[in-house]
């Protein structure tokens, strides 16, 4: 989004003008690929319309990494307990394509519960340069969370990055030093705000909350949830709306999932996942 004359015209389509495909690199054993992987060669036309090989374009392998595909322990059984687990093994076919400065690594995830994940991970150099006839650019406007109402945040209600810094340390380049919020899928609560289950459970309404430390306020749902009235709660402490800014703090982060049962749950149902 640099706006000098000689860089603003740059707006690449990476796959669409240099091609993906085209821009395929040779994957390297045991290193862009692991060890038990395969490798399958790509074949491209040229610019004079003859097909030429690009050797060990893609890897094919099998992956575990000790994450569970899903598991039960029957305890309902007098006298007798009863677990099965089947481990989570997935087939991933890879592909890398280096368009100029950006290298993009494709995955695609074949699970065993019938699940296709798509991955597109970035990497390689940043092509940094240094107004202009574009009609519009974006650019970064850093806002400074002071008090807990302003660090509540709803995921999803708009395009941001959190970082939790110390203003009083910066790096040799003069950047602050901190922890960025790196937030999962988005998922809010479906209850209404003056339903009972909502006020015991009032810390849902914010994906992330930031609280002054206090070594009495330790849990997010009270000090007895089963007994809770809603009133002991983090929505409840963050009510004071007191003072974050430089001070020693607490980032409250709440994940949920909304599962909506499909036929494939049953009899058991695949791990499904969230987190940050």
């Amino acid at each position: 989004m640099d706006l000098t004359e000689d860089w603003y015209y740059r707006t690449y389509f990476d796959a669409g003008e240099y091609g993906l495909g085209l821009c395929a690199v040779e994957l390297q054993a045991s290193k862009d690929c692991p060890e038990n992987a395969k490798f399958i060669d790509g074949y491209f036309v040229g610019q004079d319309g003859t097909p030429w090989k690009m050797p060990n374009v893609i890897c094919i392998f099998e992956r575990y990494a000790g994450d569970i595909m899903w598991r039960h322990t029957e305890l309902g059984i007098p006298g007798k307990v009863t677990a099965e687990v089947r481990p989570e093994v997935s087939l991933v076919v890879r592909m890398v394509s280096t368009v100029g400065n950006y290298d993009y690594i494709t995955d695609y995830e074949f699970r065993q519960s019938g699940s296709i994940k798509v991955t597109v991970g970035l990497t390689g150099l940043l092509e940094a340069w240094g107004s202009s006839p574009r009609k519009s650019y974006w650019t970064v406007v850093s806002e400074k969370a002071k008090t807990e109402s302003d660090a509540r945040i709803q995921l999803g209600s708009g395009d941001f990055e959190m970082v939790v810094v110390n203003p009083n340390k910066k790096t040799k380049l003069g950047n602050k030093i901190g922890y960025c919020l790196v937030p999962g899928s988005a998922t809010g609560p479906l209850l209404s705000n003056d339903d009972y289950p909502q006020i015991r459970g009032g810390f849902t309404k914010y994906n992330v909350w930031v609280t002054p430390y206090n070594k009495s306020e330790k849990w997010a749902g009270g000090l007895y949830t089963d007994q809770s009235q809603g009133d002991d709660t983090l929505a409840m402490w963050s009510l004071r709306d007191r003072e974050i800014e430089n001070k020693d703090i607490v980032l409250w982060y709440t994940l949920g999932v909304h599962h909506v049962p499909k036929q494939e749950d049953f009899p058991v149902m695949p791990t499904l996942s969230a987190g940050f």
